[in-house]
């Protein structure tokens, strides 16, 4: 298979994680759709990886996915702790968090 075909892929997972920041304001959609646009850009790099017959973009790749990992079990602990103190879990009402 050609690399055009894993880029076309990558490129509509990500406009699909795009548009979902954009338009969504539930918190933990903006999460999952953030990880959508993470993993779209691990797949063109384990694509251009394949492709240069390397194996530096799969390891960047791994990378990548501990720090989203990271990033997600931070955001669903804040959007605990919203949800606990009854603060407005939508983005747009929002406005700072207070301790």
């Amino acid at each position: 298979m050609a690399i055009g075909w894993y880029l076309a892929v990558s490129a509509l997972i990500f406009s699909i994680g795009a548009g979902g920041v954009l338009v969504r304001r539930n918190p933990l959609v903006i999460l999952l759709c953030l990880e959508l646009m993470l993993n779209a850009a691990n797949l063109a790099l384990i694509a251009f990886s394949r492709m240069h017959g390397n194996g530096d973009g799969q390891i960047f790749a791994i990378i990548v996915m501990v720090v989203a990992a990271c990033e997600v079990c931070i955001g669903l602990g804040v959007i605990v702790a919203m949800y606990r103190r009854q603060l407005p879990i939508d983005v747009d009402e929002l406005r700072e968090l207070q301790g």
